[in-house]
């Protein structure tokens, strides 16, 4: 694992840390080693859930890295080879189906942004923000920004983001709905912990067929998203391995016996 990326398993959940002084800015390098970590979470069939945050309290990440990129050293993403898993290892990583919970520790600007948009949950500390600076450089945000944000809140506030740049505090934030919840720094890690452990708490390959659906059925009408999750029929490996597996006749015995489910992963 690269220095600009420590990982830490505890039990189920693999904590994933982002240090790149000053600012946590991302470039090619810091791609791949985000994306090790994350494909570490992947391949890994005793780990189900991952936490991200960056070092600190002050930047979750600063985005892209535009020194780097002023100095030479970075064109644009277009110009390059693509990368495993996109811009910062997440952003298309289509096949990550275990749950990854962004820990916002501070701020989350434009491709830092981008980085939370690509977890699934995201806690965010109470002086996180999040901003869209893009347009004021003269290029857009479209490594998963202008793909996402306007599914998940508003969109002629995601249009404001995006045209103006501004700040969004965790507080606004939370009030559309684009992060789960919002705590004091002091709590941040403690938060996203407890999240993670009751996540893992469920079947691995029912958490894994979860976010398979969730993908497929997003932007189908109702009928096809109801016809896409029928046993044998859905093409979704995830999904057809759950509904297959041990731990889908485990579940039922184990409420019918009031115990706790002894998942198999199989």
């Amino acid at each position: 694992m690269s220095d600009m990326v420590t990982t830490t398993r505890h039990g189920k959940v693999l904590e994933i840390v982002f240090d790149r002084p000053p600012v946590n800015a991302i470039n090619r390098a810091a791609s791949a080693a985000l994306y090790d970590a994350f494909a570490q979470l992947r391949d890994d069939d005793d780990l189900s859930v991952g936490i991200v945050t960056g070092v600190g309290d002050r930047i979750f990440s600063a985005g892209w890295d535009l020194k780097e990129v002023a100095g030479g050293g970075e064109g644009l993403d277009g110009e390059q080879e693509p990368q495993p898993g996109g811009f910062a290892g997440n952003t298309e990583l289509w096949d990550l189906h275990k749950p990854l919970i962004a820990a916002v520790n501070g701020l989350a600007i434009g491709g830092g942004f981008e980085l939370a948009l690509g977890c699934d949950l995201i806690i965010a500390a109470e002086h996180a923000a999040f901003s869209l600076p893009e347009m004021q450089r003269g290029f857009l945000a479209d490594a998963g920004a202008m793909q996402r944000v306007p599914r998940r809140i508003p969109y002629h506030i995601a249009v404001e983001l995006f045209l103006t740049g501004r700040s969004m505090d965790a507080a606004e934030a939370a009030h559309w709905g684009l992060v789960n919840k919002v705590v004091p720094r002091d709590s941040l890690m403690d938060e996203a912990r407890n999240l993670a452990d009751q996540i893992a708490e469920g079947a691995p390959l029912a958490i894994q067929a979860c976010l398979e659906v969730l993908q497929a059925i997003e932007v189908l009408p109702l009928e096809g998203a109801m016809n896409l999750t029928k046993k044998g029929k859905s093409g979704l490996p995830m999904y057809e391995k759950m509904m297959a597996s041990e731990d889908a006749i485990e579940g039922p015995i184990a409420f019918a016996e009031k115990r706790k489910p002894d998942w198999k992963g199989r």
